[in-house]
């Protein structure tokens, strides 16, 4: 190729040419002018440049030819195919690592202002390497991948994974427990039914003239009170008094001994309905010391005694004048004392009625213990059991009801009863006893807590149905009463 002449005159205008040439620049005087070189170095040298070197910044002024030459076209098409080419360099990056963010191109691009060359950094990825390559493995491998969106959410999606994961195995685990104590609450249920159904299938005792000692290993349908089963089975105690009622045959005995101790105790007819008597001031009062510690009734208020309250039978107060007043102390102790009758309708007026009395010994648990009429009851129509009245005597015991002062008030009352006939007569030196008796033609009974004088307590209850005043139903709760002493002393 032939050189380029230099300009002869400054007059002279330039050729302008559609594509740059880098070598055509205006030339300050002061500055030396360098070599022209041809036309075909100028595009190698230019093509060098592009990927070597960074181009011409945007402020140097460009010759133009204004005739088309066409190597200068020629130039010209190469440098475009080179500008269009060189932008698709960061989405080959991106098909070598889809995760990688693009980084900014050092490549010139074209750009529509003016057409100008905009300059960026140079990335550090080659054009020529394929996917395939090893450096572009090598480069996929180095780039990072924690700061990308996608890998953010790979990360979510674990974290998802795991939660589900430990939410379902936390599930599980408490199905596992809700079903142990689903199957714990029934088999509780189960247990129970099935005890209640073995106690409802026990045969019931026959309760005739001759019934033999019952001795239970366990106490069933307990009336107000937890006594503790123990001892007495097969005691020579058992056989003495089996003896006793087997001698006597025109009687019928109800027994309840428990001792206090040690829980043992003993029994024989003692759920059989018994005419009440005045056993039935027992529970009457247990009732006025309740209402002593309530408040409602003083001890040293006065109750008035009204004609429709004077009964006869036992007690000294039916020889006074209606209208006189007592205090209700002196009024509940001569109804156990002297088991006097009328006093015991004086209480019951106060204490609010029959009914009212009824409902509390219901309240206690008493089911057998019902008061009908006033007293006396010569029809025997007030009806108690053996095992109510000595459930009434261990829940004193027990500290139940009332208050420990009144307890200790009633005691006193009931171990200041005249009528020492029954129980008392089987009884050591030195033990005393509390108790409360009842007499009809056609019963006879005692009941009460005795203290020995080596300290053991124990309850007795004995009542015995009898042919009219028979005289043999005094001599057997007597003998029985002997009997349960010595055995518990010894």
């Amino acid at each position: 190729m032939e050189k380029q002449k230099k300009p002869t005159s400054s007059r002279r205008r330039p050729r302008r040419h559609l594509t740059k040439q880098p070598q055509t620049k205006e030339i300050k005087p002061s500055k030396s002018q360098p070599k022209q070189k041809t036309r075909r170095q100028s595009s190698s040298a230019k093509s060098n440049k592009s990927r070597s070197t960074p181009p011409p910044t945007p402020r140097s002024r460009v010759r133009i030819s204004r005739s088309p030459n066409p190597s200068t076209i020629r130039s010209s098409q190469s440098q475009m195919r080179v500008a269009n080419r060189t932008p698709q360099l960061p989405n080959l990056r991106r098909r070598l690592n889809p995760f990688a963010t693009p980084p900014s191109s050092s490549l010139p691009t074209i750009t529509n202002a003016r057409n100008r060359i905009r300059q960026r950094p140079q990335p550090q990825l080659v054009a020529d390497l394929s996917p395939n390559s090893s450096r572009a493995h090598q480069l996929k491998a180095r780039l990072p991948l924690s700061n990308t969106p996608n890998h953010q959410s790979v990360q979510i999606r674990r974290t998802r994974r795991e939660r589900r994961s430990e939410n379902s195995s936390t599930r599980l685990w408490i199905l596992i427990i809700r079903l142990l104590i689903v199957g714990i609450g029934l088999a509780a249920i189960a247990g129970t039914v099935l005890s209640s159904l073995g106690t409802a299938s026990q045969p019931s005792t026959k309760t005739t003239d001759n019934a033999p000692i019952e001795v239970q290993q366990t106490l069933s349908q307990t009336i107000s009170s937890q006594l503790t089963p123990l001892l007495l089975n097969k005691s020579p105690l058992q056989k003495q008094i089996q003896t006793l009622v087997k001698q006597n045959p025109q009687l019928q005995p109800g027994i309840f001994i428990h001792d206090l101790d040690t829980g043992a105790f003993l029994e024989s007819n003692s759920r059989l309905i018994f005419p009440a008597a005045s056993t039935i001031k027992l529970p009457i009062l247990i009732a006025f010391f309740q209402d002593v510690d309530a408040g409602k009734v003083f001890l040293d208020e006065y109750i008035t005694m009204k004609p429709e309250m004077i009964a006869g039978g036992s007690g000294n107060m039916k020889y006074q004048k209606p209208g006189k007043q007592y205090k209700a102390l002196e009024v509940a102790t001569k109804m156990i004392t002297i088991s006097d009758n009328t006093a015991t309708n004086m209480l019951i007026e106060r204490l609010g009625g029959i009914e009212v009395l009824n409902q509390r010994f219901r309240s206690w648990g008493l089911k057998k213990t019902v008061l009908r009429n006033p007293l006396p009851d010569l029809p025997g129509t007030n009806t108690t059991s053996p095992r109510e009245l000595a459930s009434l005597i261990f829940n004193l015991e027990q500290g139940k009801w009332i208050s420990p002062q009144s307890r200790t008030d009633l005691i006193n009352i009931m171990i200041q009863t005249k009528t020492n006939t029954l129980l008392p007569q089987g009884l050591g030196n030195g033990a005393t006893i509390a108790h409360k008796t009842g007499t009809l033609g056609r019963l006879l009974a005692d009941v009460g807590l005795v203290k020995m004088p080596n300290g053991k307590r124990y309850i007795i209850t004995v009542m015995v149905k009898r042919p009219f005043n028979d005289s043999s139903a005094e001599k057997l709760i007597r003998t029985i009463s002997r009997q349960v002493y010595d055995y518990l002393n010894n």
